[in-house]
């Protein structure tokens, strides 16, 4: 097949950063435009990131030798679709210009995520929420990733969501310093601490899982109906997310039927082998003391949700522990697999 030329805006941010290590020979996608700020435009991204690049592999050679230019939809010429890491304060609008220009738009920001015709898409949960970018009405159509906080959780309630339905959910989040991009927060306020505050957090965390859960009805997206209550905080791991969750039920399960909710759950991705969809996108650890960040973040190259500690809740029904990878499965790898799912149905 002939590759989609894609755009990552925000290439020298963290986000950004993963995006072009994912993209790297990837066989659907040829990247041919990278975009960041007026600080960075003209120079080649190789020298933009010499002392920027902040994964453990090198910069991939396709990349270094692009020149960075600031992102403007006349400025990514034969682009069909750009990735976006852009940061909240300007995602909005830029976005909405390639919209306009034709170019389709993957956002990881939060600008766009809870239109009614925008997919909060998590490929596994909700492929059908693809139908709504019909009713938009920009020649380039904008999906969006959920909160990197909640994709694994998300995808943990959607087995129990289908087949046992849900009352109510509480999670409490011990979120990596890497989610708040770079440079981050001050190593003075984190080191030996926990930040019981992300801005704006706790609010994505309540509401988001309900829209990637939702049903389209009449071109639009319909949440759906039960209470979350979410506790959020930064803790000193680099990467990955660990959140523990409680979740109430509506019809009673045993602990051997939920663990088979989980571990036999596969979605549209697995389906279609799509290139970066872990084979199991919910791997569930027997440990008493698992999953942990430094063991088992690299599951499914990263981009499966691992879940353990599954016991019974005395307030709820049961509880758990989620973890993901917040910059491959919660943000950039979860938009390219967002991406591979829509050239396969055709909608590039």
């Amino acid at each position: 097949m002939n590759k989609v030329s894609v755009a990552v805006l925000g290439a020298t941010g963290s986000v950004g950063q993963r995006f072009i290590q994912l993209l790297e020979n990837h066989p659907y996608f040829q990247v041919t435009h990278l975009c960041a700020s007026e600080n960075s435009a003209g120079k080649k991204y190789g020298d933009v990131m010499r002392k920027r690049w902040k994964i453990s592999s090198d910069i991939p050679a396709y990349a270094r030798d692009i020149i960075v230019t600031t992102p403007d939809p006349s400025r990514t010429p034969g682009v069909k679709l750009a990735f976006s890491g852009l940061d909240a304060s300007v995602a909005g609008e830029v976005e909405t210009a390639f919209a306009n220009a034709g170019i389709h738009i993957i956002s990881n920001s939060k600008n766009h995520r809870m239109a009614e015709n925008v997919p909060l898409l998590s490929a596994e949960v909700n492929p059908d929420h693809l139908s709504v970018l019909s009713f938009q009405k920009t020649p380039g159509k904008i999906l969006t990733n959920s909160n990197c906080t909640i994709m694994g959780v998300t995808i943990s309630l959607k087995p129990l969501f289908e087949q046992f339905g849900i009352e109510a959910v509480m999670l409490f989040s011990m979120q990596a310093v890497s989610g708040a991009g770079y440079p981050g927060v001050p190593s003075m306020d984190i080191l030996g601490n926990v930040v019981p505050f992300i801005g704006g957090e706790e609010e994505k965390a309540e509401i988001e899982p309900l829209k990637c859960l939702g049903k389209v009805v009449d071109g639009r997206i319909v949440h759906a109906d039960f209470p979350i209550s979410a506790h959020c905080n930064r803790v000193p791991v680099f990467d990955g997310h660990t959140v523990c969750v409680s979740v109430k039920l509506k019809k009673k399960a045993t602990e051997q039927e939920i663990r088979k909710a989980w571990t036999s759950f596969r979605g549209l991705p697995q389906e279609l082998e799509l290139p970066l969809a872990p084979p199991a996108p919910i791997v569930y650890r027997e440990e008493e003391d698992r999953p942990q960040p430094r063991l088992d973040l690299d599951t499914g190259k990263s981009m499966a949700t691992v879940i353990g500690r599954l016991r019974p809740d005395p307030l709820f029904d049961w509880k758990y522990v989620v973890l993901s990878h917040n910059t491959v499965r919660g943000a950039a790898g979860a938009a390219v697999l967002n991406a591979e799912l829509m050239v396969r149905k055709n909608l590039l």
